[in-house]
Protein backbone atom coordinates (compact mmCIF):
# COMPACT_ATOMS: atom_id res chain seq x y z
CA UNK A 1 0.00 0.00 0.00
CA UNK A 2 2.80 2.66 0.70
CA UNK A 3 4.42 1.68 -2.66
CA UNK A 4 1.18 2.30 -4.14
CA UNK A 5 0.58 6.05 -2.16
CA UNK A 6 3.92 7.19 -3.12
CA UNK A 7 3.90 6.46 -6.64
CA UNK A 8 0.37 7.89 -7.14
CA UNK A 9 1.34 11.26 -4.89
CA UNK A 10 4.78 10.98 -7.41
CA UNK A 11 2.44 10.35 -10.77
CA UNK A 12 -0.01 13.34 -9.77
CA UNK A 13 3.07 15.62 -8.25
CA UNK A 14 4.44 15.74 -12.25
CA UNK A 15 1.04 16.03 -13.78
CA UNK A 16 0.14 19.14 -12.01
CA UNK A 17 3.84 20.27 -11.08
CA UNK A 18 6.77 18.27 -12.62
CA UNK A 19 5.29 18.74 -16.29
CA UNK A 20 4.85 22.65 -16.31
CA UNK A 21 8.55 22.92 -14.57
CA UNK A 22 9.81 20.69 -17.54
CA UNK A 23 8.23 22.66 -19.87
CA UNK A 24 8.92 25.98 -18.93
CA UNK A 25 12.61 25.11 -18.47
CA UNK A 26 12.63 23.27 -21.93
CA UNK A 27 11.12 26.60 -23.53
CA UNK A 28 14.02 28.58 -21.48
CA UNK A 29 17.07 26.50 -22.95
CA UNK A 30 15.12 26.11 -26.99
CA UNK A 31 14.23 29.74 -27.08
CA UNK A 32 12.21 28.70 -30.00
CA UNK A 33 10.74 32.56 -31.62
CA UNK A 34 8.39 32.94 -34.44
CA UNK A 35 8.79 35.30 -37.18
CA UNK A 36 6.58 37.63 -37.52
CA UNK A 37 5.52 40.72 -40.03
CA UNK A 38 2.70 42.17 -41.20
CA UNK A 39 1.30 39.68 -44.03
CA UNK A 40 -2.36 39.56 -45.79
CA UNK A 41 -2.59 36.27 -47.24
CA UNK A 42 -6.07 35.07 -48.78
CA UNK A 43 -8.09 33.53 -46.08
CA UNK A 44 -11.19 31.23 -45.61
CA UNK A 45 -13.40 31.71 -42.05
CA UNK A 46 -14.56 27.91 -41.94
CA UNK A 47 -17.66 28.13 -39.21
CA UNK A 48 -19.56 24.89 -38.92
CA UNK A 49 -23.20 25.00 -37.55
CA UNK A 50 -25.49 22.69 -36.23
CA UNK A 51 -29.14 24.82 -35.16
CA UNK A 52 -26.80 27.86 -33.90
CA UNK A 53 -29.88 30.45 -34.55
CA UNK A 54 -29.25 32.11 -31.59
CA UNK A 55 -25.56 32.96 -32.20
CA UNK A 56 -24.71 33.15 -36.11
CA UNK A 57 -26.37 36.16 -36.86
CA UNK A 58 -24.07 37.87 -34.41
CA UNK A 59 -21.44 35.28 -35.68
CA UNK A 60 -21.97 36.56 -39.27
CA UNK A 61 -21.94 40.44 -38.79
CA UNK A 62 -18.49 39.99 -36.77
CA UNK A 63 -16.61 38.39 -39.09
CA UNK A 64 -17.92 41.10 -41.99
CA UNK A 65 -16.60 43.66 -39.87
CA UNK A 66 -13.23 41.92 -39.57
CA UNK A 67 -10.49 44.56 -40.04
CA UNK A 68 -8.92 42.27 -42.98
CA UNK A 69 -8.90 43.08 -47.07
CA UNK A 70 -12.46 42.68 -48.15
CA UNK A 71 -10.81 40.92 -51.35
CA UNK A 72 -9.06 38.03 -49.54
CA UNK A 73 -11.35 37.16 -46.94
CA UNK A 74 -14.08 34.63 -47.51
CA UNK A 75 -16.63 33.58 -44.93
CA UNK A 76 -18.39 29.54 -45.08
CA UNK A 77 -20.92 28.79 -43.09
CA UNK A 78 -21.16 24.72 -43.33
CA UNK A 79 -24.58 23.76 -41.71
CA UNK A 80 -24.62 20.07 -40.57
CA UNK A 81 -28.21 19.60 -41.26
CA UNK A 82 -29.34 22.25 -39.00
CA UNK A 83 -33.25 22.19 -38.70
CA UNK A 84 -33.62 25.59 -37.20
CA UNK A 85 -33.46 28.79 -38.82
CA UNK A 86 -29.76 28.97 -39.19
CA UNK A 87 -29.97 28.58 -42.29
CA UNK A 88 -31.98 31.01 -43.04
CA UNK A 89 -30.46 33.88 -41.37
CA UNK A 90 -27.18 33.08 -43.31
CA UNK A 91 -29.04 33.44 -46.35
CA UNK A 92 -30.78 36.70 -45.75
CA UNK A 93 -27.05 37.95 -45.42
CA UNK A 94 -26.42 39.55 -48.76
CA UNK A 95 -22.44 39.69 -49.14
CA UNK A 96 -20.32 38.01 -51.65
CA UNK A 97 -17.82 37.22 -49.02
CA UNK A 98 -20.27 34.74 -47.19
CA UNK A 99 -21.12 31.33 -48.63
CA UNK A 100 -23.39 28.56 -47.16
CA UNK A 101 -23.55 25.19 -47.59
CA UNK A 102 -26.70 23.16 -46.43
CA UNK A 103 -25.34 19.55 -46.13
CA UNK A 104 -27.25 16.94 -44.53
CA UNK A 105 -26.48 15.49 -41.43
CA UNK A 106 -23.69 13.98 -41.18
CA UNK A 107 -21.21 15.46 -38.22
CA UNK A 108 -18.96 18.42 -38.05
CA UNK A 109 -15.99 17.20 -39.46
CA UNK A 110 -17.45 16.22 -42.33
CA UNK A 111 -19.11 19.43 -42.51
CA UNK A 112 -15.46 20.67 -42.43
CA UNK A 113 -14.19 18.97 -45.12
CA UNK A 114 -17.10 19.87 -47.83
CA UNK A 115 -16.18 23.54 -46.69
CA UNK A 116 -12.08 23.13 -47.14
CA UNK A 117 -13.01 21.29 -50.26
CA UNK A 118 -14.87 24.95 -51.36
CA UNK A 119 -12.11 26.85 -49.43
CA UNK A 120 -9.77 29.30 -51.44
CA UNK A 121 -7.92 31.41 -48.91
CA UNK A 122 -4.08 29.94 -48.76
CA UNK A 123 -5.08 29.79 -44.95
CA UNK A 124 -7.89 28.42 -43.52
CA UNK A 125 -9.57 29.54 -40.25
CA UNK A 126 -11.73 27.76 -38.05
CA UNK A 127 -13.95 29.07 -35.21
CA UNK A 128 -16.59 28.12 -32.98
CA UNK A 129 -20.19 29.69 -34.10
CA UNK A 130 -20.75 31.43 -30.34
CA UNK A 131 -16.82 32.96 -30.69
CA UNK A 132 -16.81 36.65 -31.24
CA UNK A 133 -13.42 37.98 -32.91
CA UNK A 134 -11.63 40.77 -32.15
CA UNK A 135 -11.21 43.19 -34.81
CA UNK A 136 -7.30 42.83 -35.02
CA UNK A 137 -7.53 38.91 -34.86
CA UNK A 138 -6.82 38.10 -38.36
CA UNK A 139 -3.89 40.26 -38.45
CA UNK A 140 -2.85 39.20 -35.38
CA UNK A 141 -3.37 35.34 -36.59
CA UNK A 142 -1.04 35.78 -40.16
CA UNK A 143 1.39 37.44 -38.79
CA UNK A 144 3.03 34.24 -38.09
CA UNK A 145 2.45 33.04 -41.24
CA UNK A 146 5.69 34.75 -42.11
CA UNK A 147 7.84 32.35 -40.21
CA UNK A 148 7.94 29.20 -43.11
CA UNK A 149 8.25 26.94 -40.17
CA UNK A 150 4.90 27.89 -38.67
CA UNK A 151 2.02 25.53 -40.23
CA UNK A 152 -0.84 26.39 -37.74
CA UNK A 153 -1.32 28.92 -35.08
CA UNK A 154 -3.91 28.83 -32.35
CA UNK A 155 -5.94 32.25 -30.68
CA UNK A 156 -6.37 33.10 -27.60
CA UNK A 157 -10.15 32.39 -26.27
CA UNK A 158 -11.23 34.74 -23.77
CA UNK A 159 -14.24 33.98 -21.58
CA UNK A 160 -16.67 36.45 -20.92
CA UNK A 161 -18.34 35.97 -17.55
CA UNK A 162 -22.24 34.98 -17.61
CA UNK A 163 -24.07 36.69 -14.96
CA UNK A 164 -26.08 33.49 -14.48
CA UNK A 165 -23.48 31.30 -13.84
CA UNK A 166 -22.64 28.91 -11.55
CA UNK A 167 -19.59 28.29 -9.12
CA UNK A 168 -17.95 25.78 -12.01
CA UNK A 169 -17.44 29.42 -14.10
CA UNK A 170 -14.90 30.51 -11.93
CA UNK A 171 -12.48 27.02 -12.06
CA UNK A 172 -13.14 27.09 -15.91
CA UNK A 173 -11.70 30.47 -16.06
CA UNK A 174 -8.79 29.64 -13.37
CA UNK A 175 -8.00 26.52 -16.14
CA UNK A 176 -8.14 28.23 -19.15
CA UNK A 177 -5.69 30.57 -17.89
CA UNK A 178 -3.25 27.80 -17.06
CA UNK A 179 -3.65 26.32 -20.10
CA UNK A 180 -2.76 29.44 -22.07
CA UNK A 181 -0.08 29.79 -20.13
CA UNK A 182 1.27 26.74 -20.49
CA UNK A 183 0.76 27.30 -24.35
CA UNK A 184 2.72 30.18 -24.17
CA UNK A 185 5.76 27.94 -22.82
CA UNK A 186 5.07 25.23 -25.01
CA UNK A 187 5.47 27.54 -27.83
CA UNK A 188 8.96 28.40 -27.01
CA UNK A 189 9.73 24.37 -27.14
CA UNK A 190 8.19 24.10 -30.64
CA UNK A 191 5.06 23.77 -30.62
CA UNK A 192 1.67 23.38 -28.91
CA UNK A 193 -0.08 20.40 -27.74
CA UNK A 194 -2.89 21.51 -30.11
CA UNK A 195 -5.16 24.21 -31.16
CA UNK A 196 -8.90 25.03 -29.70
CA UNK A 197 -11.64 24.90 -31.93
CA UNK A 198 -12.60 28.74 -30.47
CA UNK A 199 -10.19 30.45 -32.91
CA UNK A 200 -7.66 28.37 -34.59
CA UNK A 201 -5.44 28.50 -38.17
CA UNK A 202 -3.82 26.55 -40.44
CA UNK A 203 -2.31 26.50 -44.19
CA UNK A 204 -4.42 25.24 -46.53
CA UNK A 205 -2.25 22.82 -47.87
CA UNK A 206 -1.35 21.19 -44.41
CA UNK A 207 -5.29 20.56 -44.05
CA UNK A 208 -5.88 16.50 -43.74
CA UNK A 209 -9.13 14.81 -43.22
CA UNK A 210 -9.13 12.61 -40.50
CA UNK A 211 -8.87 9.22 -40.60
CA UNK A 212 -11.83 8.74 -37.95
CA UNK A 213 -14.29 11.09 -37.25
CA UNK A 214 -15.04 10.16 -33.53
CA UNK A 215 -12.25 12.56 -32.90
CA UNK A 216 -11.97 16.26 -31.03
CA UNK A 217 -11.82 18.07 -34.86
CA UNK A 218 -9.81 21.05 -33.72
CA UNK A 219 -7.12 18.10 -31.93
CA UNK A 220 -7.05 16.23 -35.04
CA UNK A 221 -6.78 19.12 -37.37
CA UNK A 222 -4.14 20.92 -35.75
CA UNK A 223 -2.19 17.94 -34.81
CA UNK A 224 -1.41 17.10 -38.49
CA UNK A 225 0.52 20.55 -38.90
CA UNK A 226 3.23 19.12 -36.62
CA UNK A 227 3.23 15.31 -38.07
CA UNK A 228 4.03 17.31 -41.27
CA UNK A 229 6.81 18.79 -39.44
CA UNK A 230 5.19 21.86 -39.25
CA UNK A 231 5.38 24.41 -36.18
CA UNK A 232 1.94 24.59 -34.40
CA UNK A 233 1.96 28.02 -32.08
CA UNK A 234 0.07 29.76 -29.92
CA UNK A 235 -1.02 33.79 -30.79
CA UNK A 236 -2.01 35.05 -27.46
CA UNK A 237 -2.89 38.74 -29.38
CA UNK A 238 -5.60 36.84 -31.66
CA UNK A 239 -8.58 37.57 -29.12
CA UNK A 240 -11.77 35.03 -29.31
CA UNK A 241 -14.51 35.87 -26.73
CA UNK A 242 -16.60 32.83 -25.96
CA UNK A 243 -19.20 32.45 -23.08
CA UNK A 244 -18.45 30.17 -20.30
CA UNK A 245 -20.03 27.46 -20.34
CA UNK A 246 -22.47 28.24 -16.92
CA UNK A 247 -23.50 25.46 -15.49
CA UNK A 248 -22.31 22.14 -13.82
CA UNK A 249 -24.40 19.97 -15.18
CA UNK A 250 -23.69 21.14 -18.77
CA UNK A 251 -20.24 21.52 -18.03
CA UNK A 252 -19.90 17.97 -17.13
CA UNK A 253 -21.41 16.64 -20.20
CA UNK A 254 -19.21 19.00 -22.28
CA UNK A 255 -15.92 17.33 -20.86
CA UNK A 256 -17.01 13.74 -20.95
CA UNK A 257 -17.77 14.07 -24.71
CA UNK A 258 -14.94 16.21 -25.18
CA UNK A 259 -12.40 14.29 -23.27
CA UNK A 260 -13.96 10.47 -25.12
CA UNK A 261 -13.10 12.52 -28.37
CA UNK A 262 -9.75 13.42 -27.42
CA UNK A 263 -8.91 10.14 -26.18
CA UNK A 264 -9.61 8.57 -29.09
CA UNK A 265 -7.95 11.66 -31.16
CA UNK A 266 -4.25 10.37 -29.14
CA UNK A 267 -5.04 7.02 -30.82
CA UNK A 268 -5.89 8.49 -34.28
CA UNK A 269 -2.17 10.40 -33.56
CA UNK A 270 -0.10 7.79 -31.89
CA UNK A 271 2.48 8.45 -34.47
CA UNK A 272 3.36 11.65 -32.52
CA UNK A 273 3.93 9.91 -29.35
CA UNK A 274 7.29 9.12 -30.32
CA UNK A 275 10.18 11.05 -29.27
CA UNK A 276 12.77 9.37 -31.66
CA UNK A 277 10.78 11.60 -34.80
CA UNK A 278 8.83 14.27 -33.30
CA UNK A 279 11.21 15.25 -30.00
CA UNK A 280 10.05 17.29 -27.04
CA UNK A 281 6.70 17.50 -28.60
CA UNK A 282 6.25 13.73 -27.61
CA UNK A 283 6.85 14.23 -24.17
CA UNK A 284 4.43 17.09 -24.36
CA UNK A 285 1.76 15.38 -25.79
CA UNK A 286 2.33 12.10 -23.79
CA UNK A 287 1.97 14.32 -20.41
CA UNK A 288 -0.83 16.36 -21.51
CA UNK A 289 -3.27 14.17 -23.37
CA UNK A 290 -2.09 10.85 -21.55
CA UNK A 291 -0.91 11.27 -18.09
CA UNK A 292 -3.47 13.97 -17.23
CA UNK A 293 -6.01 12.26 -18.48
CA UNK A 294 -5.43 9.08 -16.44
CA UNK A 295 -4.87 11.64 -13.16
CA UNK A 296 -8.86 10.58 -11.65
CA UNK A 297 -7.20 6.72 -11.62
CA UNK A 298 -4.40 7.96 -9.63
CA UNK A 299 -6.19 9.92 -7.62
CA UNK A 300 -8.44 6.76 -6.07
CA UNK A 301 -5.65 4.74 -5.96
CA UNK A 302 -4.21 7.35 -3.30
CA UNK A 303 -7.12 7.86 -1.75
CA UNK A 304 -7.91 3.82 -1.25
CA UNK A 305 -4.08 3.45 -0.19
CA UNK A 306 -4.16 6.41 2.59
CA UNK A 307 -7.27 5.18 3.78
CA UNK A 308 -5.42 1.81 4.37
CA UNK A 309 -2.29 3.03 6.08
CA UNK A 310 -4.71 5.47 8.42
CA UNK A 311 -3.16 3.13 11.42
CA UNK A 312 -0.02 5.11 11.28
CA UNK A 313 0.04 8.96 12.53
CA UNK A 314 1.37 10.46 9.13
CA UNK A 315 -1.04 8.53 6.86
CA UNK A 316 -3.74 9.10 9.26
CA UNK A 317 -3.14 13.48 8.99
CA UNK A 318 -2.76 12.97 4.95
CA UNK A 319 -5.78 11.04 5.11
CA UNK A 320 -7.66 13.83 7.02
CA UNK A 321 -5.82 16.48 3.94
CA UNK A 322 -7.74 14.56 1.77
CA UNK A 323 -11.44 13.96 2.72
CA UNK A 324 -10.63 17.88 3.93
CA UNK A 325 -10.53 18.75 0.37
CA UNK A 326 -13.04 16.05 -1.40
CA UNK A 327 -15.62 17.66 1.73
CA UNK A 328 -14.84 21.05 0.09
CA UNK A 329 -15.80 20.15 -3.49
CA UNK A 330 -18.80 18.49 -2.36
CA UNK A 331 -19.99 21.88 -0.53
CA UNK A 332 -19.09 23.58 -3.26
CA UNK A 333 -21.40 21.53 -5.52
CA UNK A 334 -24.29 22.05 -3.57
CA UNK A 335 -23.53 25.31 -2.96
CA UNK A 336 -22.41 26.06 -6.67
CA UNK A 337 -25.68 28.37 -7.80
CA UNK A 338 -24.71 30.65 -4.19
CA UNK A 339 -22.42 33.20 -2.65
CA UNK A 340 -20.78 31.11 -0.86
CA UNK A 341 -20.54 28.47 -3.70
CA UNK A 342 -18.29 30.78 -5.49
CA UNK A 343 -15.80 31.28 -3.12
CA UNK A 344 -12.44 29.50 -4.28
CA UNK A 345 -11.71 27.59 -1.18
CA UNK A 346 -15.13 26.03 -2.49
CA UNK A 347 -15.21 26.62 -6.01
CA UNK A 348 -11.62 25.36 -6.92
CA UNK A 349 -12.11 22.40 -5.23
CA UNK A 350 -15.57 21.54 -7.13
CA UNK A 351 -14.35 21.91 -10.54
CA UNK A 352 -11.45 20.06 -10.14
CA UNK A 353 -13.18 16.73 -8.80
CA UNK A 354 -16.20 17.79 -11.80
CA UNK A 355 -13.33 17.69 -14.44
CA UNK A 356 -11.44 14.27 -13.00
CA UNK A 357 -15.25 12.75 -12.65
CA UNK A 358 -15.87 13.51 -16.26
CA UNK A 359 -12.40 11.86 -17.31
CA UNK A 360 -12.98 8.73 -15.74
CA UNK A 361 -16.53 8.46 -17.38
CA UNK A 362 -14.65 9.35 -20.56
CA UNK A 363 -12.52 7.28 -20.18
CA UNK A 364 -14.53 4.34 -19.06
CA UNK A 365 -16.86 5.00 -22.07
CA UNK A 366 -13.29 4.54 -24.19
CA UNK A 367 -13.15 1.09 -22.40
CA UNK A 368 -16.07 0.32 -22.98
CA UNK A 369 -15.80 1.16 -26.78
CA UNK A 370 -18.25 3.92 -26.76
CA UNK A 371 -18.06 6.16 -29.89
CA UNK A 372 -19.23 9.73 -30.11
CA UNK A 373 -19.64 10.97 -34.09
CA UNK A 374 -21.89 13.63 -33.80
CA UNK A 375 -22.01 16.84 -32.21
CA UNK A 376 -24.86 18.23 -30.16
CA UNK A 377 -23.70 22.16 -29.43
CA UNK A 378 -25.53 23.60 -26.76
CA UNK A 379 -24.04 27.48 -27.16
CA UNK A 380 -24.93 30.98 -25.68
CA UNK A 381 -24.90 33.89 -27.43
CA UNK A 382 -22.52 36.58 -25.40
CA UNK A 383 -24.71 39.11 -23.12
CA UNK A 384 -24.52 42.53 -24.40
Amino acid sequence: MELVFWASVLILAYTYAGFPVLVAFWGILRRMRVRQEEVTPTVSVVVAAYNEEDVIADKLRNCLALDYPAEALEIIVASDGSDDRTEGIVAGFADPRLQLLALPRRGKIHALVDAVARARGEILVFSDANTMLHPQALHKLMRNFADVTVGGVCGNQVHVKNRRADSSEGGESLYWSYDKWLKGMQTRTGSIVAADGALYAIRRNLFRMPERTAVTDDFAISTAVVQQKRRLVFEPEALGFEPATGAAGREFRRKVRLMNRGMRGVLLRRELLNPFRYGFYSVILFSHKVVRRLAPIFLLTLLASNLALTHRRFYAVTAVLQLSFYLLAAAGGLLRSRRAGRQKLLSIPFFYCLANAAALVALAGLVRGEQIERWQPQRRALEA
